[in-house]
């Protein structure tokens, strides 16, 4: 399990990260504005910043902060950017804003997923004295690519049916 997890900063990071995979992709494909969304939603915001707090406290790649800390930054502001208009319900198509942007934080933390399962492959992403190879670069790449070019799919393909269900009037 140490492999899998460092202390308990990992093991919190490993359980919200579940967690969070889990009711994000949820909340994308259910029914929007119902009871069981808004809190399938909160436990998905909830896990997310729990997510990033202690993703900013590892530093086992790198040993200082890291690509992986800018894309925490990016998660947060994708995060917070999708909740902000539906808490405060302020500018038009607020609804539209909150689902773009969560959206893309659902994508972002899938994009996560596939760079945590190459940055635990220790035999191939690592030299002798501990730094990524070059093929750690390629894998989180691809694997952050085809997550991304699958998101852009969707995303191309379903926006407009989107913005016309929750445009504003």
């Amino acid at each position: 399990m140490e492999n899998i997890v460092s202390g308990t900063t990992g093991l919190i990071h490993l359980i919200v990260s579940v967690v969070a995979l889990i009711t994000g992709l949820a909340v994308l494909v259910m029914t929007k504005g119902t009871k069981k969304h808004k809190q399938m939603g909160y436990i998905y915001a909830i896990s997310m910043v729990v997510l990033n707090l202690t993703a900013f406290m590892i530093y086992k790649v790198y040993g200082k902060f890291g690509i992986f800390h800018w894309f925490a930054v990016g998660s947060c502001l994708t995060l917070f950017a999708g909740l902000y208009p539906v808490l405060t319900k302020s500018g038009k198509n607020y609804l539209v804003k909150h689902f773009n942007f969560m959206f893309w934080s659902v994508s972002g933390l899938y994009s996560a997923l596939m760079a945590e399962v190459f940055s635990r492959l220790p035999n191939i992403i690592l030299t002798e004295t501990g730094n990524p190879t070059t093929a750690f670069y390629n894998g989180v790449g691809i694997g952050i690519g085809v997550v991304n070019i699958i998101s852009i799919l969707f995303y191309i393909k379903y926006k407009p049916k989107w913005t016309k269900q929750y445009e504003e009037k």
